[in-house]
C-alpha cells in the first residue's frame, strides 16, 4: 500500500521560493563595461581659422546630439569635430555652444548628426568613495578610446565649484574631457587636467556640476575668446588659486585669494576662498573673518553659513557654530547640509534629543548624508541602527 504524501511541504516550499529575493544579475566585467558605455565617447579635434589643428581631447554624449567637454579644450577655436569612437569612427562637426561652466571648465556643445543612432551616458546620482574603483576612456596623446582605470584616492571640495575627485588612473593631455566611469558604468566626474612640479595630476570635477550644465541658446564657438584676453589681473588671481586649491596646495592658494579680495574688498567668492583655507591651515580666528566678510556680502548664503559655522566649531566656539547653521537651515529648509552639521554638533555636545530631531529632518532630505551620519556617530542618537 502506497503511503500519501501530504501536499503542502510542496505549497509550503512554492510559497517560501516565491517569496525568496532573486539573484540579482553578475556584475559586468570591465571589458563588457567599456564596450557598453564607449559608444557614446568622443575624440575632439580643434582647428584655427586657416584649417590647422590646434589642440585634441575627449569628450562625452550627455544626450543625443550634445557632447560635454572640458571648456580648455575648445577655447580659442575656429572650428571643432568630434570623432566617435565605435565602428571605424565617424566625424561631426560641432554647431556651436549650448553652455558653458567657467569654474568647472565644462562645455555642452551641439553636435551636427542625424539621430539615427541615439547616443548618451548615465550620469552617478553620487560621489565615489575613496578606494572605489573606476575607469578612463579617452584620447591621450591621440591614441583614441584608450581605457585605464583606478581607485579614487581622495574627494575633497573647491567652494563655489563643487567636489573634484582623485584618482589613480593614468592620465594624459588629451585625457580631457574623459569620462569617468564607476563600474556600473555611470559617469562620477569629467577629466580636467592639472600640472603640478611636471606632473599630471589625475583630477575630474565631480558629476553634479555636470547635471548642472542646462541647454541654451546656440552660441558661436568664437564667443569664447583666448583666456589671456578675458581676464583682468583680480580675476587672474582668483583663478589661479582655484587651480591650486584643485590640487589641494591650500598655502598655495590662499596667497593668491587674499591678494584678489586686497584688490576687490567686495569679491564675495574670495573671501570664501581665504576662509576655506584657512581652515584649512588651522587658522580659524582668521577663517572666521573672512567668512564674516563673506557674509556680509552674501547675506543669504547657506555655503557661508555652513563654512562660517565649520570655522567656529573648528575654534571650540559651539554656541556661535549652532547658531550659524541654525540661520543656514533656517533660509534654506529644503537642503540638507544644515541639519547634517546641527545633528551632528548636538550629538557632540551631549544633547541627544536634539540631535535627534534634525537627524529625523536630515533623513527626509538625503538619506546618504543621514546614513553618513549614522556611520560616524556609531548608529547615530539613540542606539540607532
Amino acid at each position: 500500500m502506497l503511503k500519501r504524501i501530504s501536499p503542502l511541504p510542496f505549497i509550503a516550499a512554492f510559497v517560501l521560493t516565491a517569496y525568496l529575493p532573486q539573484s540579482t544579475p553578475a556584475q559586468e566585467s570591465l571589458p563588457e563595461l567599456v564596450r557598453r558605455v564607449k559608444p557614446a565617447i568622443v575624440a575632439i579635434i580643434t582647428y584655427d581659422a586657416k584649417g590647422d589643428t590646434l589642440t585634441t581631447g575627449s569628450g562625452f554624449f550627455i544626450r543625443p546630439g550634445e557632447v560635454v567637454t572640458n571648456l580648455h579644450v575648445i577655447r580659442g577655436a575656429h572650428r571643432t569635430d568630434v570623432k566617435t569612437l565605435d565602428g571605424k569612427g565617424r566625424v561631426y562637426e560641432v554647431a556651436g555652444l549650448l553652455a558653458v561652466d567657467e569654474e568647472g571648465d565644462l562645455a555642452l556643445m551641439r553636435v551636427n548628426m542625424s539621430p539615427d543612432r541615439p547616443r548618451s551616458s548615465e550620469l552617478s546620482a553620487s560621489l565615489p568613495e575613496e578606494g572605489e574603483t573606476v575607469f578612463v576612456i579617452g584620447n591621450p596623446l591621440k591614441l583614441e578610446g584608450s581605457v585605464s582605470n583606478g581607485i579614487v584616492s581622495a574627494v575633497r571640495e573647491v567652494p563655489g565649484v563643487g567636489k573634484i575627485i582623485q584618482t589613480t588612473a593614468p592620465i594624459s593631455h588629451g585625457n580631457s574631457g574623459s569620462p569617468i566611469f564607476n563600474l556600473k558604468g555611470q559617469i562620477v566626474g569629467v577629466v580636467t587636467v592639472k600640472v603640478t612640479n611636471g606632473q599630471n595630476i589625475s583630477l575630474a570635477i565631480g558629476s553634479d556640476r555636470v547635471r548642472e550644465l542646462k541647454p541654451g541658446a546656440l552660441r558661436s564657438l568664437a564667443e569664447i575668446p583666448s583666456k589671456d584676453k578675458t581676464l583682468d589681473v583680480g580675476e587672474a588671481l582668483y583663478r589661479t588659486g582655484l587651480d591650486s586649491l584643485w590640487l589641494g596646495n591650500y598655502d598655495h592658494a590662499v596667497s593668491y585669494f587674499e591678494n584678489a579680495v586686497n584688490r576687490n574688498p567686495k569679491r564675495g567668492d574670495a573671501w570664501i576662498q581665504v576662509g576655506y583655507c584657512k581652515v584649512k591651515q588651522g587658522k580659524n580666528e582668521e577663517a572666521i573673518k573672512a567668512y564674516q566678510n563673506a557674509l556680509q556680502l552674501k547675506p543669504s548664503s547657506e555655503e557661508v553659513l555652513n563654512k562660517l559655522g565649520d570655522a567656529f566649531y573648528y575654534a571650540g566656539r559651539m554656541p556661535e557654530a549652532i547658531q550659524s547653521y541654525k540661520e543656514a537651515a533656517r533660509l534654506h529648509p529644503e537642503r540638507a547640509e544644515a541639519f547634517y552639521n546641527l545633528a551632528l554638533v548636538y550629538f557632540e555636545s551631549g544633547n541627544q534629543q536634539l540631535a535627534q530631531s534634525h537627524a529625523r529632518a536630515l533623513q527626509q532630505l538625503d538619506e546618504k548624508l543621514y546614513e553618513r551620519f549614522l556611520s560616524e556617530t556609531k548608529g547615530g542618537v539613540g542606539g540607532q541602527q
